[in-house]
Formats: C-alpha cells, structure tokens, sequence
C-alpha cells in the first residue's frame, strides 16, 4: 500500500508538469482527484490494510493527496493567468474579425398570412382584438344564438373542458364579448386560434380564424360587400369577382357563403376550382337581431355584419397549397418557401 501510494504521488506529478492547457487540468482532476479518481480508491483500500499499519498509511495518504492539490491549484493559478491559457490561446483570437451572425428563420407562411389579412383590415378602419382561447359556454354558443341542443352546436365537434367551458370553436365570441363592453358603432376583427375535433387534408384540430363586424346605424349587406370585396382584392392582388350563396349561421341573418372567382384560372374552370369556376372563401351575413338583444343594443336602431375566415383556407388558396397538414409538420423543406 505504501509503495502503490508513493509510485502514485510520482506518476501524479510527473502529469501535472506536462499540463500546458487549461482543458487537460480537467481531466487530471478526474483521473486523480475526483470522487471516483485513484486517490479515492485507495484511501477506500485502506479498510482492508492491518489495523496497527492503518493510521500511518491514512497519515501518508492525506498528505500525498493534499501535496497533489495544493500543487494542481498552483498549476491552474499559472495557467489561467497566461496569455496562451485555453485550448487555442487567447492571444490567436483576432477581434477585428466579423462576427458569425446566426442564420435568421422566417415568419410561419400562417402567422405571414395572419398578419397581412390585419393590416389589410386596420387599413379599413378595423381595430385588432384577442380573446381567451379557453370560453365560456356562453359566450362561445348562448350569446351567439345558439342555446343549449340547438343543432348547430354539432356543427363544431367541440372540445369541452368542463359542462360550460370549453376550447373555443370559433372568434366569433368576441363578437358579444366587445359589445357587451363597448358601444356603436365598432368595427373589430378578431384573430386567433380555435379548436375543432376534426382531421383530415383540409381540417386540422386547431387553425386560426379572423372573426371581423361593423355595428352602426344604416348598415347595410351591400357594405358588407364591398367591405368584402376591398378585402379580396388586397389579399390576393387582383381584381376578383365574388359571389354570395345563400347560407346559414344562427348568429347572422341573412347568412351567406362568400365565393371568390378561382385564383388559378380566373373563372374560367379548372381542377383546382373542379371547373366551377369558384372557391368558396369565408362566411358572412348580417348580425341576427337576437345576438343584439343579447348584448342590450336595439336592433331597430343599430345594423351590423359579421364575416369569418379560415387563415389557412386563405394561405392555400393564395399559394396553391394542397393538404392542410403540411403546416404543422414543420419540414423546413416546405417552410423555407415562405
């Protein structure tokens, strides 16, 4: 044991002189000091050596230990204070030289969509408002003219939290959530994220919407139009004709599916349009005056419309994108597009 300590005290030593690098002091502190280094496993051997030999050996292993660490934090101070201390050398480093710049990402062809669809609607007198994605029944359906078992509600395969909250199935809840605090006339758009139990190549459980209505007096469907037909222009650079189909939501009456002139062929039919000629882009219609009375507005005094949209609807259309799925699979071969 005497012989194994002192040969170990040597071999210690002779390593630490030749440590030229501030990196190699780490891996003699492990091999030699650290809780599972060589001295460690031989002051764990001395339980095994006679007890009469014991203390002596205990004795000379705690000062070769010592001797040894007293020496490697000498070592560390001498290095640590040389100008070539570190793998390469301070003195190698050149700071006149650029930096490296990390490589920049880009917005999520969603969020880019998102954005432009707001400030195309800020440009038209619009304010911007969020709401919780976890609603209140009643905002989400009662406020909205749909109460408890009316049909509609299986219309949104809903996510529900509890008996009266759940994920929202729409921005539409904003609508009563801003006039039950605010007075006309108010002109809102709603973005955000809503939830549906619904999946396949043009449905995902959650997308995002813009819910958007006007509230004043004299509002009219032929505002909404037009309103509409600014909107389509800006988002997609081009002069588009809109149609209105008859349609049904209960919060709006009358209620419409809005129609745009295909971006691919213009109108005149194609595969992407299944040579109608048309791709339906968003509902509207006029406010239903039993969402008014909800919210304390007289509803022969004040008229409004109310529109939603699907942001990644939007973003296929405008960029040909087939399968609704490939926004959330996150191949950077696919994002980079954008």
């Amino acid at each position: 044991m005497e012989q194994e300590l002192l040969s170990l005290q040597a071999e210690a030593r002779k390593n630490l002189d030749q440590i030229a690098e501030q990196g190699q002091l780490e891996d003699f502190r492990i091999r030699y000091l650290g809780r599972k280094g060589q001295f460690s496993v031989i002051m764990r051997e001395l339980g095994t050596v006679s007890p009469e030999e014991r203390p002596r050996l205990g004795q000379l292993a705690n000062t070769i230990k010592a001797e040894i660490e007293k020496a490697f934090d000498e070592k560390k101070a001498v290095l640590s204070s040389s100008p070539q201390s570190g793998a390469k050398g301070a003195a190698l480093i050149d700071l006149s030289l650029p930096g490296r710049y990390p490589e920049r990402g880009s917005l999520h062809p969603v969020t880019q969509i998102m954005n432009e669809v707001c400030s195309i609607f800020e440009a038209l007198g619009f304010s911007v408002a969020e709401g919780p994605d976890v609603e209140h029944d009643h905002y989400n359906f009662e406020a909205l003219n749909i109460p408890a078992h009316h049909p509609a509600r299986d219309m949104h395969d809903t996510f529900y939290v509890s008996e009266s909250i759940l994920l929202r199935t729409h921005t539409s809840p904003m609508q009563a959530r801003i006039m039950e605090s605010q007075q006309p006339p108010l002109r809102v758009i709603a973005p955000g994220k809503v939830y549906r139990c619904d999946s396949d190549i043009t449905h995902t459980p959650m997308f995002h919407q813009v819910e958007g209505f006007l509230v004043d007096t004299k509002v009219s469907f032929a505002d909404l139009k037009g309103i509409l037909t600014v909107f389509t222009q800006k988002m997609f650079d081009k002069d588009l004709d809109l149609r209105f189909r008859p349609s049904f939501f209960p919060f709006t009456e009358p209620s419409a599916e809005v129609d745009i002139a295909c971006v691919i062929c213009g109108g005149s039919g194609c595969r992407v349009c299944k040579q109608t000629g048309w791709l339906e882009i968003l509902g509207a219609g006029m406010i239903d005056p039993e969402v008014f009375k909800m919210v304390g507005y007289d509803p022969e005094i004040y008229s409004g419309f109310a529109f939603g949209l699907g942001i990644e609807r939007i973003a296929m259309l405008k960029y040909g994108i087939n399968d609704i799925r490939l926004y959330y699979e996150n191949d950077l071969r696919f994002l980079s597009q954008f």
